[in-house]
C-alpha cells in the first residue's frame, strides 16, 4: 500500500541519507585526506585518524561544535534514515542513546533491526513529520542531537534549533551532505565520513578506521572481480572493453511520493555509486535531476531494465512487490531472467554499503564472484 502522505513527505524532504549536497567541494578535492569533508565538516586540532583526547571541535554545516568529553545522552532524530543509529551501533555506542526515532524494520546486517527496535524512544509524542518536537527534545536533556539534514533543526517546523540546543548544553550534528536540500551527489565516501566524524566525537576513531578499511577492502574485492570478468568476456567475444553495464531499476516497494504510477524510483545519489561499484548502472539516472524520478507507467515500460533492486522501507515482503513488477513488465530482460534483489539499509548512507555492493554484484554478475 502507498505510504501515507505525512510519512511520504518526511521521507521525500529528508532523504538526504540517499543523496543531498552541502554546497561543498567533492570528496576528491577536499575529502578523506584533507581537513574538510565532503559535507563541509572540518576537524580542528589533530585531525589524524584515530585521534584521542578532548576537546574536539567540528565545524558542521556552518556551526562550530566543541566536545569536551564523549556524549552520553544522544538523541537520534528520524529523518527517514537509519544511517545515524546504525553508525552508532556499528561503533559500539548504542548505550549512549537515550531516544532514537530511526527504524526501517529490516536490515541486511543480522541482528541490527532487532537492536534498533530495542533502543529507547524517549516515549515522545511525535509531530506530523514523525519526529521530535522542540519541547519534547529539550525535555530529553540531550548532550548531542543527530539529524539527517537541516530540516531537523528548523524552527518553522516546530523543531529545536541548533542555537536553542546549544543554550541547554547540547551539541548538534547534521550528517554528510545534509546541509542543503539538493539530493544528488552523495557517495559511499559520505558513509565513511559519518563513521569518521562519530569516531572523533566519541573518541573511538580506531574503531571507525577499522570499519572503513574493512568496507573498502570488501568493495574493492568485488569490483575487481567484476571488472576482470567483464574484460575477459569482452576479449573472448571480440568486443570493446567499454560495453554497456547492466541497467538497473532501483525503487522503494509499495510507496507513492508523487503523482505518477512510479514516484519512488531512485534516479541519483549513493545508490548510483553502489551500482557502479557492483558493475551496474542506473537505468533511470537521466530521468530526473533530483534523487527521485516521478515516472509514468509508459516511461517505465519503454525502458530496458536488466535487473531490479527493490528497497524495503518497513515493508515486510518487498520480494512480492518485485515479482509483481516483473510480471507487469514481461518485456524487460529482468523479467525474462527473474533478476532482482531486495535490500534495505545497506543501500543508504550508513556503515554497510559493502553488503549492498556484494549483493547487487551477485545478482548482476553471479559468475564473477
Amino acid at each position: 500500500m502507498p505510504m501515507n502522505r505525512p510519512a511520504a513527505a518526511a521521507l521525500a524532504a529528508t532523504l538526504c541519507l540517499l543523496t543531498a549536497a552541502c554546497g561543498s567541494p567533492p570528496a576528491d578535492q577536499a575529502g578523506e585526506n584533507g581537513d574538510h569533508g565532503a559535507d563541509g565538516t572540518r576537524t580542528e586540532a589533530a585531525d589524524a585518524a584515530g585521534r584521542t583526547g578532548y576537546p574536539v571541535t567540528l565545524e558542521n554545516c556552518g556551526q562550530k561544535q566543541t566536545f569536551e568529553k564523549a556524549p552520553s545522552r544522544v538523541v537520534v532524530m528520524n529523518g527517514a534514515s537509519v544511517a545515524e543509529v546504525s553508525t552508532l551501533l556499528a561503533l559500539g555506542l548504542g548505550d549512549r542513546i537515550v531516544a532514537n526515532q530511526q527504524s526501517y524494520g529490516r536490515s541486511e546486517v543480522p541482528g541490527r533491526a532487532a537492536a534498533i527496535k530495542a533502543l529507547p524512544t524517549g516515549d515522545i509524542k511525535l509531530n506530523e513529520a514523525y519526529d521530535i518536537p522542540r519541547e519534547a527534545m529539550l525535555g530529553l536533556r540531550p548532550d548531542l542531537v543527530l539529524s539527517v539534514s537541516r530540516y531537523g533543526f528548523d524552527e518553522k517546523n516546530g523543531f529545536a534549533t541548533r542555537d536553542q540546543l546549544k543554550q541547554v548544553g547540547a551539541n548538534s550534528y547534521i550528517s554528510p551532505q545534509g546541509c542543503d536540500d539538493d539530493p544528488a551527489r552523495m557517495t559511499v565516501a559520505d558513509s565513511y565520513r559519518l563513521l569518521r566524524d562519530m569516531g572523533r566525537i566519541f573518541d573511538v576513531g580506531d574503531r571507525a578506521e577499522k570499519l572503513i578499511a574493512a568496507s573498502e577492502k570488501k568493495i574493492a574485492a568485488v569490483s575487481d572481480k567484476v571488472k576482470a570478468k567483464a574484460e575477459g568476456n569482452g576479449k573472448m567475444a571480440g568486443t570493446p572493453r567499454g560495453r554497456k553495464p547492466p541497467q538497473v531499476m532501483v525503487l522503494f516497494s509499495n510507496m507513492a511520493m508523487g503523482g505518477n504510477d512510479f514516484s519512488s524510483v531512485v534516479s541519483k545519489g549513493i545508490v548510483n555509486d553502489i551500482l557502479a561499484k557492483a558493475g551496474g548502472a542506473n537505468a533511470f539516472e537521466s530521468a530526473s535531476r533530483t534523487t527521485f524520478a516521478d515516472l509514468s507507467k509508459e516511461k517505465v515500460a519503454a525502458t530496458d531494465v536488466d535487473a531490479l533492486v527493490v528497497i524495503g522501507y518497513n515493508d515486510p515482503n518487498p520480494a512480492a512487490y518485485a515479482k509483481k513488477l516483473l510480471k507487469e513488465f514481461p518485456q524487460w530482460p529482468a523479467a525474462e531472467n527473474n533478476t532482482y534483489v531486495t535490500l534495505s539499509d545497506s543501500m543508504y548512507l550508513g556503515p554497510s554499503n559493502d553488503l549492498a555492493v556484494r549483493k547487487v554484484a551477485e545478482m548482476l554478475h553471479p559468475d564473477a564472484l
